[in-house]
Order: structure tokens, then C-alpha cells, then sequence
């Protein structure tokens, strides 16, 4: 009887092969055969395991996505443009000295001090870059420090991968912030059947971030040479609402770079991605875009509870004052789910042309309800 592939070569095969890789780590830091190197997973060495967690955990591997959501959500707060919907509220950190130094108005950082200061967890994974592009998940033990890691690079971290890596006998909380496809990686590992993986009991809070893509740390090294700026000069990044450019803030002032010449920099994967805000969080944050004076909303965040966990997290920042909420108009949620579908109905036109057949959507099942109606 001729040998089933092992689950790395499948992986190999129906992921890293088809530029679906997004990146999020899930498969790295299992065992000594899969590693980061220069912004991409690279198999070193051929395992013949044929139920490895590296396929059961990666996000673009096929699986039943609706008895995820089923597992981790309350039916009745489900909408299909953004997933599972408890609140929905403007925020931005109540005090202004660390919205000073973080991404638009300071929530996620805010929320893991809260956190961890009131021992719902006891460290943070966050993103950490190098002084320049390439990124790498960082456990964070202290909530004084979260501060210098709350800017992004709009680059890929590797988040899960340094989850992974937490000491077997580490029994301490742990909260993550997570892009969507590493929250997505982050829930079929804590809804997988793998009895040896306990590792995720650790898991107590997943902080999700809005993300429409990633860049190719190679192909974006590039372009800033043709902008004439050093990745080792940027110190934070933005998309200004309705300008159409990627700003760029380095040491040196500020520089704007079209998104038409940004998209050729776009990893492969994120173009087969349905999810813009990372719907498998127990919260959501991005940054506040609906209309309206667009200088007062670069200083807010918008934010989506999704689990009971999440709202908890929300309830007590409200009550201790370490944001300031307020309640999102109806016209900025629904401006975020149009965005939303937009992107899914995108992806799933080049899931489409990728497999060449409506029948075959790669990672996604044929039956699933949200594939289902954005797939017309």
C-alpha cells in the first residue's frame, strides 16, 4: 500500500508551495524541521509525521471554520461581514502620554497593561522588530515596557511561533496580539484534538488587529532604497484616511510613498485572505476610519468585543478609566462591514482564480455559510 504524505509535506505542498504562507508562525517552534528565515518559513529537514500540529494548526489548511466559530462565539452575536459582534465602541487610552508614543490611540497597549496589572494575565506576546523591517514575537513580562512595542511595521511577526516557544513548564497567563491569520492559527489551536499540546492552556486573551496585508520585507526594502530611505530610520508607520499613501515617519521627517507602488510589495498570501478584522479574537482593534474629520479619528481606535473574555477586558478599562469609550455611530460600523465584505468578496475571486474552480477554495470548505454568500 503505497505511504500517505506526512502532514509537512502537505504542508509544503498546499501552503508554502501555493504562496499561501501568510507567516503567523503557527507551524514554527513545534520542532527543530521549520524555521523563520529572512521573512519566510523554510523546511530544513523532511518529517514523515502524518498528523503533525504544524497542518492541524495552520490557518491555510483546510477546516471547519463554522464549528470554530461555533466553539469560541456566541451564535447569536455572529454577523457574517465581521464575525462575532458583542460591542462595538470608539476608544483611545485615557491617558495621553501613551497615546503620545503608540499607534493611533494607544487601546491594545492600554488594554495588556490593564491586564496584566489586574493579573487576568501575566505577560503579553507582542511584536518586536529588529531596527528594521523583519519582525519577531516577543514575550513582554513587564506592562512598563509594552509602550516600546506598540508602533507597526506593517511587516509579518511572527506571534505564534514565539508562543510556542514559551518553557513547557511555564504555567503563567498569556495574552497575544495577533493579526488575523495568527488569530485564526491561534484558534484552531485552542479548538484542535492534539492531547500532547497543553500549551494552550496558557492562552488567556487574544488581541486582534484590523490588517488588509502584510509587506515582503525584500521586495519593500526596494522600493524604500528607490524613496531613498533606510529601513533603520523609520520609526512608525501609517495609512492617513482618504490619502492614499503609506506614510512613512523616519528620524528624519516624513515620507509618502503611493499605494499603487505599495501593492506590488504585498505578500502573495494576504490576497487569499477573507479576514480584515481578525474575527477569531476575543477583541478586535484597528484604527478609526469612517467619515468625518479625519485628523479627530487618526486619534481613536475602533473596537469590536467578540467574547465574554473580551467584554470583561472592555467593561473593567471603561470602569478604572484607562480608555476613554465612546459609542461608535451606527454609519462607522456599517462602513466597516462594507469594507469588510469587499475584501472577502476580493479574496475569494482570487481564491477562484488560483484553483481555477468555485468547487475548490483551497483552505476554505465549499459549504461554508460565509464563503458561501460572498462567493456570488
Amino acid at each position: 500500500m503505497k505511504k500517505k504524505p506526512g502532514s509537512q509535506i502537505k504542508l509544503r505542498k498546499n501552503v508554502l508551495e501555493q504562496s499561501l504562507c501568510t507567516g503567523c508562525g503557527a507551524c514554527v517552534g513545534l520542532c527543530p524541521y521549520q524555521v523563520i528565515f529572512h521573512d519566510r518559513t523554510v523546511q530544513l529537514f523532511d518529517c514523515d509525521l502524518p498528523d503533525g500540529k504544524c497542518y492541524a494548526f495552520c490557518p491555510r489548511t483546510p477546516a471547519d471554520y463554522e464549528r470554530i466559530r461555533r466553539s469560541l462565539f456566541n451564535a447569536d452575536d455572529w454577523t457574517p461581514e465581521i464575525g462575532a459582534v458583542k460591542g462595538y465602541y470608539l476608544s483611545r487610552a485615557g491617558n495621553s502620554d501613551l497615546r503620545l508614543g503608540t499607534q493611533h490611540g494607544g487601546t491594545v497597549t492600554a488594554l495588556l497593561q490593564l491586564a496584566m496589572g489586574e493579573g487576568m494575565i501575566d505577560a503579553a506576546v507582542v511584536a518586536s522588530h529588529n531596527g528594521g523591517l523583519e519582525q519577531e514575537g516577543k514575550r513582554i513580562d513587564d506592562p512598563a515596557l509594552l509602550q516600546s512595542y506598540a508602533r507597526s511595521r506593517f511587516t509579518v511577526s511572527p506571534n505564534v511561533a514565539a508562543f510556542h516557544q514559551l518553557p513547557e513548564n511555564d504555567l503563567r497567563a498569556v495574552g497575544i496580539v495577533a493579526t488575523p491569520c495568527q488569530a485564526l492559527a491561534l484558534a484552531r489551536i485552542k479548538t484542535a484534538d492534539v492531547k500532547e499540546y497543553r500549551k494552550v492552556d496558557q492562552l488567556k486573551l487574544v488581541i486582534g488587529l484590523f490588517c488588509g496585508w502584510t509587506l515582503e520585507v525584500e521586495k519593500f526594502q526596494r522600493l524604500l532604497r528607490q524613496h531613498a530611505v533606510s529601513a533603520e530610520s523609520i520609526i512608525g508607520m501609517d495609512i492617513p484616511a482618504g490619502k492614499n499613501v503609506l506614510e512613512l515617519k523616519t528620524i528624519q521627517g516624513l515620507t509618502n510613498v503611493p499605494m499603487a507602488e505599495i501593492d506590488a510589495c504585498v505578500r502573495e498570501a494576504c490576497r487569499y485572505c477573507m479576514d480584515s478584522t481578525a474575527e477569531f479574537a476575543d477583541l478586535s482593534v484597528g484604527a478609526a476610519r469612517y467619515g468625518g474629520d479625519a485628523e479627530e479619528m487618526r486619534g481613536w481606535n475602533q473596537v469590536i468585543v467578540r467574547s465574554a473574555s473580551g467584554q470583561d477586558l472592555i467593561d473593567l478599562a471603561r470602569k478604572k478609566g484607562i480608555l476613554e469609550i465612546r459609542e461608535a455611530p451606527v454609519q462607522a460600523l456599517q462602513e466597516l462591514k462594507n469594507a469588510a465584505v469587499e475584501k472577502k468578496k476580493k479574496a475569494l475571486k482570487n481564491i477562484v482564480g488560483k484553483s481555477r474552480s468555485a468547487k475548490n477554495l483551497l483552505y476554505l470548505k465549499n459549504d461554508d455559510p460565509v464563503a458561501k454568500k460572498y462567493l456570488k
